[in-house]
């Protein structure tokens, strides 16, 4: 065994009667890295990361946690530690008796135990809450002894379910910061599962994106972020989400005639492809460009214009509509019509039928 590979997953499928939940699922995870699964409610993540931690038993496949066959292994003798969405802590007990469970029901010795709760306390932040309830914690403290927990087992691998959805936005953005910073200090081995990409994008080494139980596309977050796979990956991966727009190969083989139903705008592909070709053109919103009328690649007329401060959001009148993100603040107006431009470097070709990257 390669003693660099903490977890390989090799033809794992899952079967709930006659749903196929799990199809063909490979994945190889690296000591130290970690690996965000992300995907649409259903897509499985949570089904896998469960198969990882053996509350499910998979159908078929080999499934390998530093070097041993785990198929068949229960969950307390897999020496992974799992933090869930909920939390799971125990009501009746402090936040020292919550970290330092699992070591009791080893039998640790009562002063190692509460020398190690004391230890992964300043670690998680927990150090003057040793002798508080869950009740009278935050949801943010609650979150961090959930990981405490888990950081005092010192296991072959984290499995983080969702940790952060109960948080409210601001604390979400600074646990975040925190998972990450704790993963790099006990150079953990995580897989973290997400429905939000932002999340995936900027917490893990390496991204994978499910859907209906299948691998769509997995990589570093920017490889995924330019070089989308297929339509589903371009999509989802990216806030505001990809523009689609179907269009066709110009007779040249090297223009693109996009479809907004009554109007039909040509642009530069930057590709040589088949002339008469029916292809999506993938049009991410941060990379158009708005410019006065006539002075652009097109001309559209503005929906509707949304300001945070920071960035302006224009939805264009158009079929289907174009989402075109600004940095800062932007002249457009609703009702008005601008240009648009279009770099070919930035553009996304898909296959119609298949969505397919071309």
């Amino acid at each position: 065994m390669n003693q660099d590979i903490q977890i390989e997953l090799s033809g794992i499928e899952k079967h709930y009667g006659a749903y196929h939940a799990l199809k063909n699922i490979n994945l190889t995870i690296p000591k130290g890295q970690f690996v965000a699964l992300v995907g649409p409610s259903g897509c499985g993540k949570s089904t896998l990361l469960r198969s990882l931690a053996g509350l499910e038993r998979i159908t078929g496949g080999t499934m390998k946690i530093a070097g041993d066959v785990m198929n068949d292994v229960p969950p307390r003798m897999r020496d992974i530690a799992m933090v869930f969405q909920s939390y799971a802590l125990y009501p009746h007990m402090t936040v020292e008796q919550n970290l330092t469970y699992s070591l009791r029901m080893r039998k640790v010795p009562k002063p190692e135990a509460k020398r190690k709760a004391e230890e992964v306390a300043a670690i998680a932040g927990l150090s003057g809450l040793l002798d508080r309830y869950p009740r009278q914690l935050s949801g943010g403290q609650r979150q961090r002894v959930a990981m405490g927990r888990a950081i005092i087992r010192n296991p072959k691998a984290f499995l983080f379910d969702e940790p952060l959805s109960n948080l409210d936005a601001a604390l979400r953005v600074s646990m975040r910061k925190e998972i990450r910073a704790l993963h790099d200090r006990l150079h953990a081995t995580s897989v973290y599962v997400t429905h939000d990409q932002i999340e995936a994008m900027t917490m893990a080494d390496h991204v994978v994106v499910m859907r209906d139980g299948i691998i769509e596309q997995q990589g570093k977050p920017l490889d995924l972020y330019d070089r989308p796979a297929n339509k589903f990956v371009g999509g989802f991966i990216g806030s505001p989400a990809m523009n689609f727009v179907p269009a066709v190969v110009g007779e040249d083989g090297r223009s693109l005639v996009l479809d907004f139903g009554t109007v039909k705008q040509t642009i530069a592909s930057g590709h040589q492809l088949q002339p008469g070709l029916k292809v999506t053109a993938g049009l991410r919103p941060e990379h158009l460009g708005i410019t006065g009328q006539g002075q652009g690649t097109f001309d559209v007329p503005v929906a509707f214009v949304e300001s945070t401060g920071s960035s302006t959001f224009v939805a264009t009148a158009t079929t289907p509509e174009l989402t075109i993100v600004q940095t800062g603040r932007s002249g457009a107006h609703a009702g008005e019509t601008i240009g648009v431009t279009v770099d070919p470097a930035h553009l996304h070709l898909f296959d119609e039928t298949s969505g397919v990257r071309l």
